[in-house]
């Protein structure tokens, strides 16, 4: 078995086309792939089209952009199987236009220092996308000639840790959004901890009816994979993993990252994808 259950399309802030991830998932063989497109779930109905004569089953997601108001930090959701989206695109809409504003604050920046990229030529990597991102200003930058490795001292430079640059009050309480993600009818799980430092919450949204945790991604150390397999023990919540792959628009894990122990893969996930087509 070869699962990947986190990869972004060109509906959010990937590069790729439903298109192209079908034939990289073709090409690497993997059997079951979900689409979380980060706070949008705009292209779902267009991969899922695609997808639909495959072989891979496909799980619909999202990614939700969240916060832990208790301890002032970032925390990402992820949302899989919905049944109805109208709740989780009620909370992201505004959020979609606060990521716009920033971004377009992020160009501003990034022009006075002297990169000489217009907002036209952002928006020409956006057509596809109900936001702009930061990943579609790197685009037009490389298209300019400018060299912005994603780990590079560029990248570093332009885009500071906390690049979403919103104001507390701009920002959705995570409890709203896994309220949300229940409401819809979906499974609510808690993303990358290891990368935005998240385990401390952890144990209130298990209590609070979280269905997993992000054990495989490529910014989890063995230290924190370890630390995630623990908590799944502890609170009996499920295990989840994905590549986090964005294309030309991140590191390309596709692949690379992804869950392979059948014995670890959530059946409950793929159950309920096969109730929904059924």
């Amino acid at each position: 078995m070869k699962a990947d259950l986190h990869i972004h399309s060109y509906f959010s802030d990937g590069s790729s086309s439903p298109e192209e991830l079908l034939k990289l998932a073709l090409k690497h063989q993997i059997n079951i792939l979900s689409v979380v497109d980060q706070d949008t779930s705009a292209g779902l109905a267009q991969i899922r089209q695609v997808f639909a004569p495959s072989p891979i089953n496909f799980i619909e997601g999202i990614e939700v952009t969240a916060y832990d108001f208790k301890r002032h930090q970032q925390v990402h959701i992820l949302g899989y199987n919905l049944t109805n989206y109208q709740y989780i695109e009620q909370l992201c809409e505004p959020l979609r236009a606060a990521r716009t504003r920033n971004t377009l604050r992020q160009l501003k920046r990034i022009q006075t220092e002297g990169f000489r990229i217009k907002e036209e030529q952002v928006r020409q990597f956006a057509k596809q996308a109900p936001a702009l991102y930061k990943q579609h200003i790197v685009s037009a930058l490389i298209k300019a000639g400018y060299d912005t490795s994603i780990n590079g001292h560029l990248y570093r430079k332009l885009f500071k840790q906390n690049d979403f640059g919103q104001e507390e009050t701009e920002m959705i309480d995570v409890y709203e959004v896994i309220q949300a993600i229940k409401l819809g009818g979906g499974m609510s799980v808690v993303a990358h901890p290891g990368k935005l430092d998240s385990f401390d919450l952890i144990p209130e949204l298990a209590s609070f009816g979280i269905h997993g945790i992000e054990k495989y991604h490529p910014e989890h150390s063995l230290k924190d994979q370890r630390r995630v397999q623990e908590l799944i023990e502890r609170f009996q919540i499920r295990c989840f993993g994905g590549s986090d792959f964005k294309g030309k628009n991140g590191p390309d894990y596709f692949g690379e990252c992804m869950m392979s122990n059948v014995r670890e893969f959530p059946d409950e996930l793929l159950l309920d994808a096969q109730m929904q087509a059924n």
